[in-house]
């Protein structure tokens, strides 16, 4: 704890003016919560609607379908590319009431117990703002500030972009970049001096694809090939958890 505040960071973060924290999977252990959700109303409307081939008859798989087709994606958008991964491109207002019934779901579940922090992000957090750097908190779900509120770390943040604040804008969401540019211009720092830190393929790409300085992937799922699939999406470099850029 001693010498300047920078000195518990990896050097890899130094030099940095703004880090930009995605929040399901990244600070807070709501990823599961989430997928949980997904699985439930999409098996649902799968249930009632099957897939045209044989082959996309599979229910929704909470690691792989999550990863791959909603995870970091507005709900829309995650429910019509989910579908479409089964062969189903059904009216935008299908699409909504699948989306509209995985919140119903999540909701519930918040409202019921609440989710927690991962002690290894809020110690990196602390670290980051003890150096100077400032730290955004991003995520395409509403219940974002309400998440961040329940787990303790709402004032850990120096700004929050959520979706409510992507809808109100017009902001497209990952793997777009816009949330974490909209994030980095809050925090007054440059893309180009900034950190993204992501656990979705399409977050990494949105890192990649807006300029950032460094784009962290936090691959907690233990299976082999999750580190390598954020790398070749845009990630710098891979950490299971976030603690580990401390020294």
């Amino acid at each position: 704890m001693n010498g300047e505040p920078d000195t518990m960071l990896a050097p890899v973060l130094r030099n940095l003016r703004a880090a930009v924290f995605d929040t399901d999977g990244v600070i807070t252990d709501s990823a599961r919560a989430h997928a949980a959700a997904w699985k439930t109303a999409s098996d649902a409307y799968l249930a009632e609607h099957p897939p045209p081939a044989p082959g996309q008859r599979r229910p929704f798989d909470v690691r792989d379908d999550y990863r791959l087709h909603v995870d970091g994606r507005s709900r829309l958008d995650g429910a019509a590319a989910f579908l479409a991964s089964r062969g189903l491109h059904p009216p935008p207002e299908t699409v909504r009431t699948v989306a509209e019934a995985k919140e119903r779901l999540f909701a519930a579940r918040l409202r019921e117990r609440g989710m927690d922090a991962y002690p290894g992000t809020v110690r990196l957090v602390r670290a980051l703002r003890r150096a100077g750097v400032r730290c955004a908190a991003v995520s395409a779900s509403r219940h974002a500030r309400e998440l961040l509120a329940r787990a303790a770390v709402l004032d850990l943040f120096d700004v929050l972009v959520d979706g409510v604040e992507a809808a109100r804008l017009g902001l497209p969401g990952k793997p777009r970049p816009d949330l974490f540019l909209e994030a980095a211009r809050r925090l007054g720092a440059p893309a180009g001096r900034t950190a993204v830190v992501e656990d979705a393929v399409a977050g990494v790409e949105a890192g990649r694809d807006g300029g950032f300085a460094l784009v962290v992937g936090v691959a907690r799922d233990p299976g082999p090939d999750a580190g390598q699939r954020l790398l070749r999406h845009g990630a710098d470099i891979v950490v299971r958890d976030l603690a580990e850029l401390l020294v």
